[in-house]
């Protein structure tokens, strides 16, 4: 990147905008650390403190997904048997953020890895000989990839009790049951990650400001984009020109990308839902479930409501949340405005919020019915779980705010829910923005790097090798070459301390 003729990248003309202080911006920022470390990067966040919105440990289950327990990732088929393509590609994704975390680590990031990532079982559990089926086909599906070759099955029951006795304690000993388990998964705390990454690159010279929310940006006629942004404690206006900019702000992405009137955008909506979570921090508890467990969502809920209960490690204190529950508010953020939703709808993804409204009857009721849930109707859903619980253990805390992505189907021009992460690309590559949620934080890597070759296809050339140094499996795959996924595996595992 170039900056124009007779405009010098300064405080007021970056050549980097990076809108939000998450996750998604704290790695976009370090990996142009590793590319173009001599470009100018100002990163813009409205909260009063970085990592305060879905990045927040409270404000995400904090899975490190890596498909080795979600069981949303391995459909089924017709015939039974379980399609694992997307579970391998969600693991090789995590496997390069992995990497790119232990290349940080070596670098010098400061903290321990342990400040940020831990080793924590994780475990897929279901009940009834329909569950049992379904994951049986799934550990065949799985095993035969190398990526998945250390997970372990059983339907025995004395098993199971060693590994997840909280969930067994008190089960009916005729229920069938069955799961698998891989003690290669991981606790991450996504708030002290964007801290320690942000921190980092400021040692490198990025400037982050918090309290500053970006209300508008629009391009100029050089290509430049001048965004606006306005102090929340002053009220008071700057606005600074750059030649990149990175919408990364979670919920608030989207009208953003609104106010740039790319035609990229239009035909998207969202939807907010609130998440909430039961946690304990009983010693006794914690101390009898060391694992994330996730079951199966109800027949016709959507994927966001499956079930999990999982041991967290946040501030060296563990904790255990069950959930999720859904509420509702129309804020895109927690710090939002009720006005969010209403005003991010527009003429152009009108129709598609309209067709969604028709057609996801199940995410309807699904969502009336988690909002006239009373507590002792939530704690029933525990006790589906944990079938010992005490509702005196357990209390309900509100997490993060997730803005399901709707968009336009490209076939039938009708709206349609998109599940995941959807990245935005407009102007010729000089503007991006990243819509959706899980598993986007543990992707985030995978994620910005797709950015990178979309956005600067003409210098990938350049800064591939660098890339291939920073992340080894760049360009491979690792479930198709055993030899490169041992030796990244020992790597990571050693310089992010998983080994115990």
């Amino acid at each position: 990147m170039t900056s124009d003729p007779g405009v010098v990248a300064d405080s007021a003309n970056p050549d980097v905008v990076l809108v939000g202080g998450g996750i998604m911006s704290a790695t976009l920022a370090a990996l142009f650390g590793v590319v173009a470390p001599d470009w100018s990067v100002t990163v813009f966040e409205a909260g009063p403190a970085l990592a305060g919105e879905s990045s927040d440990a409270w404000n995400n289950a904090g899975t490190g997904h890596a498909a080795l327990c979600e069981l949303n990732y391995t459909p089924a088929g017709p015939d039974g048997e379980v399609d694992a393509t997307k579970a391998v590609s969600i693991n090789e994704q995590f496997q390069i953020s992995r990497q790119f975390w232990s290349h940080l680590v070596r670098g010098g990031m400061t903290g321990s890895p342990k400040d940020f990532i831990t080793p924590v079982p994780h475990v897929g559990f279901v009940t009834g000989e329909e569950g049992r089926r379904y994951m049986r086909a799934r550990f065949t599906a799985l095993k035969a990839q190398p990526l998945f070759a250390e997970m372990e099955y059983t339907e025995d029951p004395a098993v199971l009790a060693e590994w997840i006795p909280l969930v067994m304690n008190g089960r009916d000993p005729e229920q069938a049951v069955a799961a698998t388990r891989s003690i290669a998964g991981t606790d991450v705390n996504f708030g002290a990650l964007t801290k320690l990454l942000l921190a980092d690159a400021e040692t490198r010279g990025v400037a982050t400001h918090t309290n500053q929310r970006v209300s508008e940006i629009e391009r100029e006629s050089d290509g430049r984009w001048r965004v606006t942004v306005r102090d929340t404690r002053t009220g008071e206006p700057r606005t600074v020109r750059a030649r990149f900019v990175f919408v990364g702000a979670g919920g608030g992405a989207l009208p953003l990308l609104q106010s740039t009137g790319i035609p990229e955008i239009a035909g998207f909506g969202g939807f907010p839902v609130s998440g909430m979570f039961l946690r304990t921090t009983s010693p006794e508890l914690v101390s009898e479930h060391q694992a994330k467990v996730y079951g199966q969502a109800a027949v016709g809920a959507p994927p966001m409501s499956v079930p999990h209960l999982d041991l967290r490690l946040i501030d060296g204190e563990y904790s255990l949340l069950f959930g999720p529950y859904a509420g509702f508010s129309p804020k895109f953020l927690k710090a939002g405005s009720i006005f969010d939703l209403p005003l991010s709808v527009k003429p152009n993804n009108l129709g598609s919020m309209l067709g969604v409204a028709r057609t996801e009857l199940a995410l309807t009721k699904y969502l009336i019915g988690e909002l006239l849930q009373t507590r002792g109707a939530r704690h029933k859903t525990l006790q589906g779980f944990v079938p010992e619980a005490e509702q005196a253990d357990w209390d309900m805390i509100t997490a993060g705010q997730r803005v399901q992505v709707i968009k336009r189907d490209p076939d039938t021009g009708k709206g349609m829910l998109q599940f995941g992460t959807e990245l935005i690309v407009g102007a010729e590559g000089s503007i991006a923005g990243l819509l959706g949620a899980s598993p986007g934080a543990s992707t985030a890597v995978a994620a910005m790097l797709t950015l990178l070759e979309r956005c600067f296809p003409d210098r990938m050339t350049a800064w591939r090798p660098r890339l291939q140094e920073a992340i080894p499996s760049y360009g491979h795959r690792l479930s198709e070459e055993s030899a490169l996924l041992a030796q990244v595996r020992a790597d990571t595992m050693q310089t992010l301390e998983l080994n115990g």
